[in-house]
């Protein structure tokens, strides 16, 4: 199955989801499948891993990276630069906004209420089981209230990226793909797709899925594992 997913789209989810992550792997992912492609780094909370880390690797590949002015590239400041709001006016096939983690990090969107109020968005909590408040489905739906409180927007699908870094094997992923079974069925959301290394794919019981598998390359390291 592939992802066939278009428009505006907010990736959100607490903090050490695996979030952004998944946003510069579904962009890429999207852009090889000839959609046209634009992401914006709007996670303004977390030091280590954003998107501006891989912007070279998305730029590369032709996808449009919006993030703040270089002077701002370090900070942990509001700063919203005009062509944010831009590229939710005048949106690409794909759009995607990669919010910052937990309410805190999507209190970013609030701010752009009035621009995307007249688009269509789709929000997307990614979820990792093995990440603190997020192993059951009612630590999952804690946090989906308290980012649609800080937001002011709805999450519209689900999303897991069931992982333990080097240490993850298959039985995590179903072990996740299980729990965003039992969190679309409390909250009727919809389950869009799930993460996976790509090493691990040929690995998986792909029988066991119901939904598309978004293949992951790691791009993103903590700064321990920076050279």
């Amino acid at each position: 199955m592939d992802i066939d997913i278009k428009g505006i789209v907010v990736i959100c989810g607490n903090y050490g989801s695996g979030k952004t992550e998944t946003a510069v792997n579904l962009a890429a992912a999207r852009k090889k499948d000839g959609i046209d492609v634009k992401i914006a780094d709007l996670d303004l909370v977390n030091p280590y891993f954003r998107t501006r880390e891989a912007r070279v690797y998305l730029e590369d590949i032709g996808i449009e990276v919006v993030l703040p002015d270089k002077k701002y590239m370090h900070a942990d400041l509001p700063i919203l630069t005009p062509a944010v709001a831009g590229i939710i006016q005048q949106p690409s096939e794909l759009t995607i906004l990669d919010a910052g983690g937990d309410d805190a990090g999507v209190t970013v969107l609030a701010a752009l209420e009035d621009h995307l109020s007249k688009k269509e968005v789709h929000m997307l909590q990614v979820i990792n089981l093995f990440r603190p408040f997020t192993e059951n489905v009612q630590g999952c739906i804690k946090i989906k209230e308290e980012i649609e409180s800080s937001s002011k927007m709805k999450i519209t699908g689900l999303v897991s990226n069931a992982n333990l870094i080097d240490e993850t094997i298959p039985e995590h992923i179903y072990k996740g793909y299980n729990l965003l079974k039992d969190i679309s069925c409390e909250t009727g959301l919809k389950i869009e797709f799930i993460t996976a290394v790509s090493h691990l794919i040929p690995q998986l019981e792909m029988d066991r899925f119901t939904c598309p598998i978004l293949e992951i390359n790691r791009r993103l390291n903590p700064p321990w594992k920076r050279v």
